[in-house]
């Protein structure tokens, strides 16, 4: 999709960010007012709202019991799905999934898997036969920049919460006791930092004002011990590798400060 930014915008948000200023007043590292509550969906098993500036999303957890993958018959499954709903910006459209929905489906996907938020081996029932799979579904209410940010943090604030049926085999058949539920296997909490390059400088979440006229995006997702488990490159313009390293420092820092956010 085509994003045509009026010159006099651009110049607007480009001579502020040379004067090491923003045009909401925030520093270069600085995030947008964040809100995380859980709990938000009666029926989800695990949901939450999150909220970083105008930037809105619900995201919630769905376990169904399923056949776990024929090369790793002992671990559970899980699966991330994103929807851009219409009412969220005038530049999502209904229908099939478009590359942004794929992009951040496949990138929340990516920072929590290899993240190692669950361990997966406890979520299987019968080895090669049952396991639990978990959804993840995110879904865009209000777009207003910084979707990865936004859908990670969410997706680790709903996963921490999510509760699911006590699961036992009695002669060879599964019981799901409803009445005693237990949490999901968490072990890390990844999450994710991202920053836009607009005339050379890198700036912590990006307004959609700002990605508007960016050079070029990375989005780093890093465990709590500091440790990159995902990184996306977006944008059409090269990033040095002392930006790069300057990122990823920045990124550790910032977590930080996220994850005080979780439940």
């Amino acid at each position: 999709m085509v994003n045509i930014v009026p010159e006099i915008t651009r110049k607007s948000i480009v001579e502020l960010i040379e004067n090491g200023e923003r045009a909401d007043g925030r520093s270069m590292d600085e995030y947008r007012d964040i809100s995380v509550e859980v709990g938000v969906i009666e029926k989800a098993e695990g949901s939450a709202r999150v909220k970083i500036g105008n930037t809105q999303l619900i995201v919630g957890i769905k376990p169904q019991l399923g056949e776990p993958f024929s090369d790793t018959p002992n671990v559970g499954v899980l699966m991330t799905n994103s929807e851009l709903l219409p009412m969220a910006s005038p530049s999502f459209e209904p229908g099939p999934p478009d590359e942004r929905s794929v992009e951040l489906a496949r990138v929340t996907d990516r920072c929590l898997r290899e993240g190692q938020i669950l361990d997966l081996e406890k979520l299987c029932i019968i080895e090669g036969e049952k396991v639990w799979m978990i959804f993840v579904d995110i879904h865009v209410l209000d777009y207003d920049g910084n979707l990865m940010d936004a859908a990670v943090l969410g997706s680790v604030a709903a996963l921490t919460s999510a509760k699911i049926p006590n699961a036992t085999v009695e002669d060879d058949k599964i019981v799901l006791d409803e009445e005693n539920l237990v949490a999901l296997p968490v072990k890390e909490k990844p999450l994710m930092c991202t920053f836009a390059k607009i005339n050379g400088e890198l700036i912590n979440d990006p307004s959609l004002e700002e990605e508007n006229v960016m050079n070029a995006r990375i989005s780093i997702g890093v465990r709590e011990d500091g440790s990159i488990c995902a990184m996306q490159k977006g944008g059409e313009m090269p990033l040095t590798k002392e930006e790069i390293i300057s990122a990823v420092n920045r990124t550790i820092e910032k977590t930080n400060e996220l994850r005080e956010y979780l439940p």
